[in-house]
């Protein structure tokens, strides 16, 4: 049964260097076409896959908040008319400084009750570099409006090995985050993506990155600030106190479906996953003549479930449980994945604890992808 939906906003007032999501710039775009299209989308898919009841909504973007308070509006209304969704984790992602009393409001009265702050640094010169539009002191103020709003669920996401950054000061910027005594955070890697500024940066030698060693350490001294604040990591990324973990996030690293609406939305629906066409016209187009805007659709083989099973839930602390996966797939990942499991605890990155929880080690957690690639392609038979 689906019990999530994850609903696109591709609108930005600024893009950031580093980001390779589905976005535009704001202006001059149809913003109200855009949200009656999403408005029809849910219909016709809630129509077409049927569910009881949502547990979870995300409305991600670009930027959500980038909607002017009207629009913010149209929006929920929407998603409060089309999607089953009575109570549960209502999401919506921010920018410092982009939530004013009155969109805030807006969000209170439709039952939204958990807000992801896009933070990423708390030195304003590297803001600037990584081409945000905020400021530290828009942090404060934004996280300030939505305590006095009733807004007792903030998330807030940073950036480490960013351009020119030092230990130092993501020291700093951890001390500030922390500061604010919030219920969770996240702390991300910089990625470098393709067709993003950055990208083009690295490409020209341009881009002074942090050494392997440094990056090592501030993820390190992530964890080790964050679990010295109370804040548990539930995830590779992710830190929260008791009781406030995402639940929606918790949906993809379970492996679970979930509907995805809008422009380059990616959903997983009966062991098939979707993505949407990206483009705005590509996508609103097909919606308006009454069909979905499915860009590419791909039905996973058992192998294939099995191997997301593994690289999905091993970012969770608590690991992947043995006898919930062979519930699941009625096998054991311990014989269908006897070699990767076997090599990758043989190097200190698994361990196995009680033939039951299979789980990273810290070690692993620094190289969690090569972890994550030994499950791909190689499940063994077990005709």
């Amino acid at each position: 049964m689906i019990r999530s939906a994850y609903i696109h906003i591709p609108f930005c007032r600024q893009i950031c260097h580093y980001c390779d999501f589905n976005k535009v710039f704001l202006k001059n775009q149809p913003v109200e076409d855009y949200l009656s299209t999403l408005a029809a989308e849910m219909a016709m898919t809630i129509q077409q896959f049927p569910t009881d009841q949502l547990d979870t909504i995300f409305v991600g973007g670009g930027t959500p908040t980038a909607l002017d308070a009207r629009q913010l509006d149209t929006l929920c209304r929407a998603i409060r008319r089309h999607l089953p969704f009575s109570k549960g984790e209502f999401t919506f992602e921010a920018n410092p400084g982009d939530l004013t009393t009155e969109k805030l409001t807006v969000l209170k009265e439709y039952g939204v009750n958990r807000l992801s702050l896009g933070v990423q640094s708390f030195n304003d010169d590297l803001l600037r570099a990584i081409g945000r539009t905020h400021t530290s002191r828009d942090v404060f103020e934004t996280v300030e409006r939505a305590k006095q709003l009733g807004f007792d669920n903030t998330s807030i996401d940073l950036i480490y090995a960013l351009p020119n950054q030092t230990l130092a000061d993501f020291r700093e910027t951890l001390k500030q985050a922390l500061s604010l005594e919030l219920p969770h955070y996240s702390g991300y890697s910089l990625i470098i993506e393709p067709k993003t500024v950055f990208y083009n940066l690295m490409r020209k030698d341009a881009l002074p990155l942090p050494k392997v060693e440094t990056e090592a350490a501030m993820y390190e001294t992530l964890v080790e600030e964050m679990e010295g604040s109370g804040l548990r990591q539930y995830e590779i990324s992710n830190f929260a106190r008791p009781g406030f973990e995402s639940l929606h996030n918790l949906v993809y690293w379970n492996n679970e479906s979930y509907y995805g609406f809008g422009a380059g939305a990616h959903a997983y629906i009966n062991g098939v996953r979707r993505s949407n066409h990206g483009p705005l016209k590509k996508y609103m187009t097909p919606v308006q003549k009454g069909i979905l805007p499915i860009l590419d659709e791909n039905k996973l083989e058992e192998k294939e479930k099995m191997e997301e099973e593994m690289f999905l839930g091993l970012r969770k602390t608590s690991g992947i449980s043995a006898s919930h996966f062979e519930k699941k797939f009625g096998v054991s990942p311990f014989v269908i994945f006897k070699q990767p499991i076997a090599e990758m605890s043989a190097r200190g990155l698994l361990t196995v604890e009680n033939s039951e929880w299979i789980r990273l080690t810290a070690q692993g957690k620094l190289f969690g992808n090569e972890v994550f690639q030994s499950f791909l392609f190689s499940a063994e038979s077990h005709e």
